[in-house]
């Protein structure tokens, strides 16, 4: 079968997109290395679409989560991951959980049999130089295929390890407490005109305190595949900082010379004193709703992010978007790289998929692969691709990882309601409800507009 489409990968992101382009007509190459006697370190077996850690696809609440309406959405467009992993469910309560082997097994066996897909089990190790495709090889890319990626886009916009900082939403933030400033006052054209920084200080009692919570916290530890990953000076845990020396941090990331403090004034100092320490969140998408921890990236276990964060001044109802991490992970910085289209700019006939794309979680990468399977599809058949608006959960991560990211400090990021528009309108309370239900209104308007002939 000659193919018109080439997917390498055959994880959650690419057999989900070769399904989308399979019931569309088009003729799909899938290429997977494992099977052709090549292995990753962390997968167990040869199967498409192996689920390596969790067997959870979070939470299945399309009325107050943005990961169940992402669910939703995905099951309006036929999704094979949401169907397979509905017939494979096991009790979770109110999450989505599947037996792992018959979820695999399911999708193997759907894209076996589809006449349309071509499964071919081989090592890609460079990027195909012409014709349609889709690279979908998520945080595990082989080194050969890597340093191709590496040549196609540049040294510095391929990432090979998460340094992820916790982010807040915004509207969490107690600013009675904290300020928006930048140190010595120093901002540009672009930036917020009192500042880029939202500044929670610290006095040296709460600072010592929270040094020692930093030692005194459960940690993570890297899996064994993960290991051999070095820390590199500009991404190293916030905890192995502290374990350096108490003073270490109030000379790094929470330095608090050339800040002042709007709610430390005196005669000495009417424009507010500078704080003993200072944590220091920078804004971290378009909309200005989620705000990350400078410095944070950290191997504390969530719950401990949690407690000990939240005893930081301003912070003591933070809300999280994400919180902290570190692993082993291989993506590009796509709102440099990508189009809207999740083309490559230097390569348009090449498109991304998947978690190498900057996204993170299963199903959040099911759908951006999903998408990337309709683009193409379209591209083939000559039409302009519409995406979802970007006020429903496939077209805020859409919009998210393709431009709306602060590309200078992109990382990988789940889908959570803080990449959508926000509704200042509506009681806080209700946010998450008013999200759903202006996302599946819109959503259901974008799918109808795509059955009708124009």
């Amino acid at each position: 079968m000659t193919h018109q489409v080439h997917i390498i990968g055959g994880g959650l992101a690419g057999s989900e997109a070769a399904w989308q382009l399979a019931q569309r007509g088009v003729k799909v190459r899938l290429s997977e290395m494992r099977g052709c006697g090549e292995m990753t370190a962390a997968h167990q077996t040869d199967g498409l679409a192996e689920l390596v850690c969790s067997n959870s696809f979070r939470s299945d609440d399309d009325e107050k989560n943005a990961v169940g309406l992402l669910h939703h959405e995905m099951r309006r467009l036929d999704s094979i991951i949401m169907s397979a992993g509905e017939l494979a469910r096991v009790p979770a309560g109110s999450a989505m959980a599947v037996d792992r082997d018959v979820f695999s097994a399911e999708v193997q066996k759907r894209l076996e049999e589809h006449p349309n897909i071509t499964i071919v089990r081989e090592k890609v190790d460079q990027l195909p130089q012409d014709g349609m495709t889709i690279v979908a090889t998520g945080p595990l890319t082989a080194a050969s295929l890597a340093q191709s990626i590496v040549s196609a886009t540049g040294e510095d916009r391929l990432a090979f390890f998460d340094a992820i900082a916790p982010i807040v939403y915004r509207d969490s933030i107690d600013m009675s407490k904290a300020w928006i400033q930048s140190r010595w006052n120093k901002t540009t054209a672009a930036s917020n005109e009192d500042g880029d920084y939202i500044n929670c200080p610290m006095n040296k009692e709460q600072y010592e305190a929270f040094v020692q919570g930093l030692l005194d916290a459960e940690k993570g530890e890297f899996k064994e595949w993960e290991a051999d990953t070095p820390y590199f000076d500009g991404c190293m845990p916030i905890e192995v900082m502290a374990e350096r020396g108490v003073e270490t941090l109030r000379y790094g990331p929470m330095k608090g010379v050339g800040l002042d403090n709007p709610h430390d004034r005196t005669e000495e100092h009417p424009q507010g004193r500078w704080p003993y320490a200072v944590v220091q969140l920078r804004q971290d998408n378009k909309l200005g709703t989620l705000w990350n921890m400078v410095g944070f990236q950290t191997k504390m276990k969530y719950g401990a992010q949690v407690e000990l964060f939240r005893t930081i001044p301003g912070l003591e109802n933070a809300e999280f978007a994400r919180l902290g991490g570190m692993h082993r992970n291989t993506f590009i910085n796509s709102p440099e790289l990508l189009d809207r289209q999740l083309r490559l700019k230097s390569a348009p006939h090449i498109r991304f998929a998947g978690q190498v794309t900057g996204c993170e979680g299963y199903v959040e990468s099911s759908a951006v692969g999903l998408m990337a399977g309709m683009m193409a599809s379209s591209e083939l058949a000559g039409e302009t691709w519409s995406p979802p608006p970007a006020t429903t959960a496939m077209g805020a991560l859409l919009s998210h990882i393709t431009g709306d990211a602060d590309a200078s400090h992109f990382q990988p990021m789940n889908v959570n309601f803080g990449l959508f528009p926000p509704l200042h309108e509506v009681k806080k309370k209700q946010r998450k409800e008013a999200y759903t239900s202006r996302a599946k209104a819109d959503f259901g308007e974008w799918l109808e507009s795509l059955t009708v002939p124009a």
